[in-house]
């Protein structure tokens, strides 16, 4: 059933929403459980009252359910799925009420729980609730054989040759519950009253029409696994032949197989280049800052030689004028004094040449301190894009989806025995 539900206030509107017999022909108060009233204007009260001991304003959990349109669903039906909504977002043992809504030939049902935990004086988390309600509804769709509404089908069963990069990462190739593929395989047969109809219904869900080896008529999905159709649609090899014509006229199903690589290896390329063209955008400027950081770093570099160069040219005509020539330069090397400048020149050119080398380390040291968080930013950018164009392949060509077809196999032939259902045979 479809299960719509929010976090609000406004009791009293709610409990006037939910007794409203004008709009409705028939409405029935089911259940008015954990308050100390039996009426559902003053339970909500009592909700309200409590939620003033809190700072929380939507004090209420709002839960409309509503079965598929024709289906005949019983108390119990609707009791289970409050009581599914109640654990699963950790409702348990909260105030609830439940009330019946009958109008144009249709019923469905409203539960609201207080959201106060009168212990903790605080207001229960319900998070990513829309998704755990989503969980909840496709379960009820199938444990009832109802039939699933599309938005339901299409969003595991789609056509994956149609996704974009985004939808195809998102993906990942994820096993596929066996009653879903049921589903989607008889929705195509029933919605279907020609061979071409039942095929491009088939491609929108990413399934090609074959003959099989053995059976007749099979399905043939994107990852190369075959299905029959006789046994996961429940139709008649008499049925499936008077609307599909004859099967010899199909391809078979290696040459269905080898078709689908050719197009997902197209389109396994194209991702690639579209992943590619990605990290280029998402590097530009990153390589754009590592050209301005060189260039500048070449600039104080140069800037600095410069400076020691000059720096070292005065130093070495001072040192120089420390010797004289002629009449002057022989009394010093006659009073042994042209030795000691001699030697002291020599440890002051090297000192000279040390302090040179030590502030070069320095500038060159700085610039790598710099240089290395712009490379990681790279680096990181250059392995995602490595890992992803990896994933893209591999989803593609890696045996897992045989495997993961396996392991649901197991799974689900597990949770049958345990409820002593039957499970549909992965068999081909």
């Amino acid at each position: 059933m479809i299960i719509k539900a929010s976090q609000r206030g406004g009791g009293r509107q709610l409990a006037d929403h939910l007794l409203n017999s004008r709009d409705n022909e028939h409405v029935s108060v089911h259940e008015v459980s954990g308050f100390m009233s039996e009426t559902v204007h003053g339970a909500l009260n009592e909700a309200y009252a409590m939620s003033k001991g809190t700072q929380c304003q939507k004090y209420l959990f709002s839960v409309s359910l509503n079965p598929p349109e024709g289906e005949k669903v019983n108390t119990p039906t609707f009791e289970d799925a409050a009581n599914r909504i109640e654990a699963n977002l950790g409702l348990e043992g909260q105030p609830r009420v439940m009330v019946f809504h009958e109008k144009e030939g249709r019923r469905h049902a409203h539960v609201t729980w207080s959201r106060i935990d009168g212990q903790e004086m605080k207001a229960l988390r319900q998070d990513y609730y829309k998704n755990r309600l989503m969980d909840i509804a496709k379960e009820l769709y199938l444990e009832n054989g109802w039939k699933m509404p599309q938005g339901f089908v299409e969003k595991e069963l789609r056509n994956p040759l149609n996704f974009d990069l985004a939808e195809w990462q998102q993906a990942k190739r994820q096993g596929t519950d066996p009653r879903m593929i049921k589903v989607g395989l008889q929705q195509c047969w029933q919605q279907s009253d020609s061979k071409a109809a039942f095929q491009n219904a088939l491609k929108e869900r990413g399934y090609q029409l074959a003959k099989g080896d053995r059976r007749g008529y099979v399905a043939v999905d994107y990852q190369g696994e075959v299905y029959s159709l006789s046994k996961w649609m429940g139709v008649k090899t008499k049925a499936l032949k008077e609307r599909l014509g004859d099967h010899d006229n199909l391809p078979s199903a290696k040459e269905t197989k080898a078709n689908i690589d050719r197009s997902l290896s197209q389109r396994t390329d194209e991702f690639v280049r579209k992943s590619n063209q990605y990290y280029e955008r998402k590097l530009a400027p990153l390589l754009r800052r590592k050209t301005h950081m060189q260039a500048q770093h070449s600039t104080m570099r140069e800037t600095l030689y410069r400076k020691q160069e000059e720096r070292n040219q005065s130093e070495t005509r001072e040192r120089q004028d420390r010797l004289y020539t002629g009449m002057r330069g022989l009394w010093q090397r006659i009073t042994g004094k042209q030795k000691a400048i001699v030697h002291q020149n020599e440890v002051e050119a090297n000192q000279s040449y040390n302090r040179d080398q030590i502030e070069q380390d320095k500038l060159t040291q700085q610039q790598l301190n710099e240089r290395q968080p712009l490379q990681q930013s790279i680096r990181q950018i250059e392995q995602q894009q490595k890992q992803d164009i990896t994933q893209i392949k591999e989803s593609v060509y890696s045996p897992k989806a045989a495997e993961n077809t396996q392991q649901l196999k197991s799974q689900f032939q597990e949770q049958a025995a345990v409820r002593q259902e039957p499970t549909p045979s992965l068999n081909m």
